[in-house]
This record gives C-alpha cells, sequence and structure tokens, in this order.
C-alpha cells in the first residue's frame, strides 16, 4: 500500500499541497483527477520519492520514504515504474534500448534476460515489430506505448502514470486505456493515474479521487463519482464552469 498522509509542498512561497491525506490500495488502479496547474503530477511525484514534502508522510509498504536518503530510496523506487506525460524517450536509442535502458543501470541481467524481458514488454504493448525504429520514426501513441513497455519492463510493484492519454485523440487514447487495464489484470500492477481525461478516468479506475484547492476533495468509485451532485465535483466531470461556485476549470491551488 502506499498511503500520504497530511502532506504540505509549496514552491517559491506558494503552497500547492495543502494537507493530502490519501490510500493507494494494493491492486488497484487509483485515478486522481483536478484541474490543470492544481498539484496532480507534484503530488504523482511524492509518491515515489522523486520530491519530498515540507511536512507529513509518504508510506510505501510500511516505510515512511520522506525520512530515507537517496542511498535508502534506491530499493524503493526499483517498486516503481513511470509513465512520463511526454513519454521521456531517448532519441539516439531505439526502441528496444530505450526498452532494455532501465535494466542495464540494474547491472543485474544478463543479455538474455534483458532480452526476454524487453520483447515481453513490447509485445504487451504490441510493439514487437517496432524493436529497431527510433522515436522519432514513432506516432504519439506508439511513443506512449513506448514508454509503458518500458515502465513495466522491471516488473515494478507500482506504476505511476502522469497525463497518460494527453494528446493524443479519442482512439489512439483508448488504445492506452486498454493497454494500462491489461497492465493491472496480466501483471497485477498496482497503478495510480493523474489526469483531466475524464473518459480515461472513467474506464481505468477502480476509485478516483479529485483534487481541490490543494487537498483531495472527494473519493469514490468511477460510478460514484459520475453520479456525485456536489457543485465542485459536477462542474469538473461536465466540463461546465460556474465562478460564483469557484469551480471553474482553471482553478488551481495557485488561486
Amino acid at each position: 500500500m502506499i498511503r500520504a498522509e497530511n502532506i504540505h509542498k509549496g514552491f517559491n512561497g506558494t503552497e500547492v499541497l495543502r494537507g493530502i491525506d490519501l490510500d493507494v490500495n494494493d491492486g488497484e488502479t487509483l485515478v486522481i483527477i483536478g484541474g490543470s496547474g492544481g498539484g496532480k503530477s507534484v503530488l504523482l511525484k511524492h509518491l515515489c520519492g522523486l520530491l519530498k514534502p515540507d511536512a507529513g508522510k509518504v508510506i510505501v509498504d510500511d516505510v515512511d520514504i520522506v525520512e530515507l536518503d537517496e542511498d535508502e530510496l534506491t530499493p524503493i523506487r526499483k517498486k516503481f515504474g513511470v509513465l512520463f506525460q511526454g513519454a521521456a524517450l531517448f532519441d539516439s536509442l531505439t526502441l528496444y534500448d530505450n526498452v532494455a535502458f532501465p535494466l542495464r543501470e540494474e547491472r543485474a541481467h544478463t543479455d538474455n534476460e534483458i532480452k526476454e524481458r524487453v520483447m515481453r514488454a513490447l509485445e504487451i504493448v504490441d510493439l514487437a515489430a517496432a524493436r529497431d525504429k527510433k522515436p522519432a520514426e514513432l506516432s504519439g501513441g506508439m511513443r506512449k506505448r513506448a514508454g509503458l513497455a518500458r515502465a513495466c519492463v522491471a516488473a515494478p510493484k507500482y506504476i505511476l502514470y502522469d497525463e497518460p492519454t494527453t494528446g493524443l485523440d479519442p482512439i489512439r487514447a483508448d488504445n492506452i486505456n486498454n493497454l494500462i487495464l491489461r497492465l493491472r489484470d496480466q501483471l497485477k500492477v498496482t497503478g495510480v493515474a493523474v489526469t483531466h481525461d475524464m473518459v480515461s478516468a472513467y474506464k481505468i479506475a477502480d476509485r478516483i479521487a479529485m483534487l481541490h484547492k490543494g487537498r483531495i476533495y472527494k473519493v469514490g468509485t468511477p460510478q460514484e463519482i459520475q453520479a456525485d451532485t456536489d457543485p465542485v465535483v459536477r462542474g469538473f466531470v461536465s466540463g461546465h464552469s460556474d465562478i460564483s461556485q469557484e469551480v471553474a476549470l482553471g482553478e488551481t491551488a495557485f488561486n
């Protein structure tokens, strides 16, 4: 389990996270929704130790990672795979070498073991035939799928998805959603995704948490969030702003 307890984080005097309490249960995909610039990606980076909070705890498998130094964080971070918003592939490497990169960095696998793992990851995302292509030769959807392959190649316990469908057309976005579900079901991966794409959120989530004004405002199943009559929730999920009730889509923790 991952647990955030009373997480506070600010930048240049502006508090972005204002007391986050959130649990991520083993085996589920939790989706965090909220307005652009509201701190979703900041929260995601805290869960794997890329950022440290100004106050609060982040518990990963019964260990408070906030108290750990960089060397102590290394085995914790190995439990995580990350799909970055722009896929973050190395332009000079082939698709195969991009996916192999985290395994080679571990220096704990033979070439045959690396090949077996990389090809399995590429097969999961339907990219085995493109193994020798460079990122520039791939479409946006293919780069996202390549990022997913790299995120899962080391068999992590957790995968973090940062805006997995951003910039994709509806069909390619649905392909990514299906792959996220495949990773959960085939590899038994626990996932945390941040998104403002409600179509994606409803499809991949076991639970949805809404981040609003720097706090977790509401948590529920997709069905519960979809049926919620709270004006803040309704304003976001329906895409309708209501300035008088402060639910404009542009509202963030910076306001």
